[in-house]
């Protein structure tokens, strides 16, 4: 018998550094998401801080106690879904590197509880002086199966490693909090943005019969070596039958939430 749930793409406008604000934004999708249907909501790669943005160094908390976390799973629990979101981490503990920071991704079931917390693996370069690599992978049951979770750019390792591994290890759906960005001058019209996502999330949800759902922010990049380019939306699921299940609008201002069904087999 298949099973069914509402999965909400929250492309909410994040503004680096601006932690209250976006944490306020996304509290109020998340509540917004829930009284329209749904069961999960996806949010964005970094949500508090934005991408690669150094204002992690001071506002970054811990998972899964962290200022941030909580008030996710505050928000999870007050509405009773499923919310998964990316954050900036900071890991305290004592290590030979000192503090160190991760671009990291939760999800949270409606309890409040964090049952799965990932860090980014494949992340660009520059970026690596910011955040550190996460070193592996995780899956963890829900009432429709098996869920996976990944970030961004961990979709297009070499051979779709990553997402394959997901699956081989019983993922019937996998989540990806994005950052989606292209320089000012893109012209969509002329060069449609996502062919990446689609090539590399395409075949993994046929090869295995998977859901693959990626959620971008939408708004500036104001720091680092991509400081002028915009985060525009486009968030995007692929599915077992079809290539392009839903996508929502492009747009450094396409702040919006659609709403999908999800089919598990």
């Amino acid at each position: 018998m298949s099973k069914s749930f509402n999965l909400a793409l929250a492309q909410v406008l994040v503004t680096p550094g601006d932690v209250g604000g976006n944490l306020a934004r996304a509290a109020e999708r998340i509540a917004t998401a829930a009284r329209r249907g749904a069961d999960i909501v996806l949010l964005p790669e970094a949500l508090d801080c934005g991408w690669a943005h150094p204002s992690a160094r001071e506002f970054a908390g811990e998972i899964p106690d962290g200022d941030a976390c909580r008030q996710l799973r505050t928000a999870a629990k007050e509405n009773g879904v499923f919310v998964c979101a990316g954050l900036a981490e900071r890991e305290t503990r004592s290590t030979q590197h000192g503090t160190r920071f991760f671009n990291s991704a939760v999800l949270i079931e409606p309890s409040g509880d964090v049952i799965l917390h990932h860090r980014k693996v494949n992340e660009l370069d520059f970026a690596r002086e910011l955040y550190s690599v996460g070193d592996r992978l995780g899956v963890a049951e829900t009432p429709w199966g098996r869920a996976g979770l990944m970030i961004c750019a961990d979709a297009f390792v070499p051979g779709e490693v990553i997402s394959r591994s997901l699956a081989m290890m019983g993922a019937r759906f996998i989540l990806s909090p994005c950052a989606w960005a292209v320089p000012t001058n893109h012209d969509n019209s002329r060069e449609p943005y996502g062919q990446l996502w689609l090539d590399n999330y395409g075949p993994v949800a046929r090869d295995f019969g998977v859901w693959i759902a990626g959620c971008s922010n939408v708004g500036p990049i104001t720091a680092g070596e991509w400081a002028g380019r915009k985060c525009i939306g486009n968030s995007l699921v692929c599915g077992p039958g079809k290539l392009i299940a839903a996508q929502c609008r492009h747009g450094d201002s396409a702040d919006e939430i659609l709403l999908l069904q999800i089919e598990i087999a």
